[in-house]
Formats: C-alpha cells, sequence, structure tokens
C-alpha cells in the first residue's frame, strides 16, 4: 500500500492525504455551462483518475460558439476516450414550464432558435430536444450519449418526464448535499466555504452536480474540484460514473444493447 503523505491546506481547508480504502462511492457529473473551465476540469479529472458523468447543451462559450459546435470536437473526443459518461441537458438548454393538454409540455428554450420564446412540444417534440443533443454529439465523437439526461436547472413536469421515459432517457437530479455552489455569488458563497461545506455535508451515494464554467461567478470554481476531489478520497469515496449507478446502470445497458442491434 503507498505511504501516505502529510496533510495539506487548500483555500483554507486542511485535507489529510488519500486513502486507499473505497468506503462509499459518490456520482460527479458536470453541466455543459459555459465551458470556460472544460480544460481546467479535464486536467484535474485526469490527475486524480476521476471517471465524472457529463450532460451536454449547445450552450454559447466564450469563443463565441457552442459547446456542441466543431470547434469543440477534439475535447469532446477526448473525454470519450477517457471513459466517461454522457447524457443529454437539451439542446437549447431551455427550461420546462409547465405540462399543457394532450401530454404537451410548455418550454422555454434559452439559447438557440426561438430563444426566450415559450413553445408547446408534445411527446415527440420532447424527445427531438433531448435527442438533438446527442446526434450533435454522436457527431462530433462517434459514441451515442446514455440513456440520461438532465433539464436545465432540474426543472421537469411530469409529462416531460413521461415522454423522456417514452424515447429511453431516464431523469438525474442530485443530492441536496451534491449541489456543489458553482452558480451561487462568490461574494457570498467563496470557494473555500463551498468546499468546506461538501467536504463536511456530501454522503454515500450522493449524485454531485456542478458545470464546466459559470457566466456570473467571479470567482472561478474550478480549483474546488483538487481539493474536493482529495479530501472525499481521504474519506474513502470512489468516483463512480451513472453507468454504475443502481438507478440508472439497467437503462445504460439496454441502450447499449440497442445501439448494438442497429
Amino acid at each position: 500500500m503507498q505511504a501516505c503523505l502529510g496533510a495539506i491546506a487548500v483555500l483554507g481547508v486542511t485535507l489529510p492525504a488519500a486513502s486507499a480504502t473505497c468506503r462509499a462511492v459518490v456520482y460527479l457529473t458536470l453541466d455543459t455551462g459555459n465551458m470556460a473551465r472544460a480544460e481546467d476540469i479535464a486536467a484535474t479529472l485526469r490527475r486524480h483518475d476521476v471517471k465524472a458523468t457529463f450532460f451536454v447543451a449547445n450552450e454559447p462559450t466564450p469563443r463565441g460558439d457552442g459547446a456542441l459546435e466543431p470547434g469543440w470536437a477534439s475535447y469532446w473526443r477526448a473525454r470519450t476516450a477517457e471513459g466517461h459518461a454522457f447524457g443529454t441537458h437539451t439542446l437549447r438548454h431551455g427550461r420546462f414550464i409547465a405540462d399543457a393538454d394532450a401530454g404537451g409540455v410548455i418550454y422555454r428554450p434559452q439559447f438557440g432558435e426561438g430563444a426566450g420564446k415559450r413553445e408547446t412540444l408534445d411527446g415527440a417534440g420532447v424527445c427531438r430536444e433531448l435527442k438533438a443533443a446527442g446526434e450533435r454529439f454522436e457527431a462530433a465523437t462517434g459514441r451515442r450519449l446514455d440513456a440520461l439526461w438532465r433539464a436545465p436547472g432540474g426543472h421537469t413536469t411530469r409529462n416531460a418526464l413521461r415522454a423522456a421515459q417514452a424515447c429511453g432517457f431516464s431523469h438525474v437530479h442530485w443530492a441536496p448535499a451534491g449541489f456543489l455552489g458553482d452558480e451561487l455569488p462568490s461574494e457570498r458563497y467563496s470557494n473555500a466555504a463551498l468546499l468546506e461545506r461538501a467536504l463536511r455535508d456530501i454522503r454515500d451515494g450522493d449524485v454531485l452536480m456542478a458545470h464546466l464554467g459559470i457566466w456570473s461567478r467571479k470567482e472561478a470554481f474550478a480549483p474546488v474540484f483538487e481539493p474536493l476531489i482529495a479530501g472525499l478520497k481521504e474519506r474513502g469515496f470512489c468516483f463512480r460514473t451513472l453507468r454504475e449507478h443502481p438507478q440508472y446502470r439497467d437503462a445504460a445497458v439496454a441502450a447499449t444493447l440497442s445501439a448494438q442491434r442497429h
């Protein structure tokens, strides 16, 4: 067994050396956001040999393009080669507002065609919105998305969930302690405070959620991942993708078999 190193202090939190024992599991998930810290976060995951689950949408980036446009293809190919899991976050990063008649859903895209305008999607329309992100991802990587989706902001409706399930997607939220807080204003929620809270509150089986970059936060959140991963490993946590989560792995296997048949 590798010898332990001495404790270190990062962002004001003292972290003992990493433990070699796996006593619990967490599932780190990353939504696209603005992608500004995508490379930094990917490098941290590589250093710690952590596999995550990415939820992808075509959100605007500081480059002036979208996260699922050709300029990001090499990024997604690299993450695919590293063995991460991937789900859809809708193509246009829209909000499912309310159910409508005849099984429809009122939907407001944040970006892309119809941005900011309400539209009513039937079940097939919900599936198209979810699958459209996957089509772009597959064109870039040659890999299909896993049978997973996350509504932007976690906002769903009964009809949206039913329509998504009908076309093969299981919705994934996050644990209360798994909200890592990168969307919160850094003036009130410092990185050190968010790190301390996460290391204190995260429990076995929690789904964690953060982004690959957030426009509104002044203090970049990406540096938190290094001490967060180290601290959780020290507590005996292992990191797994949602393909290994007991609630979602059967759907992942079924989707893989379906892809092989086609």
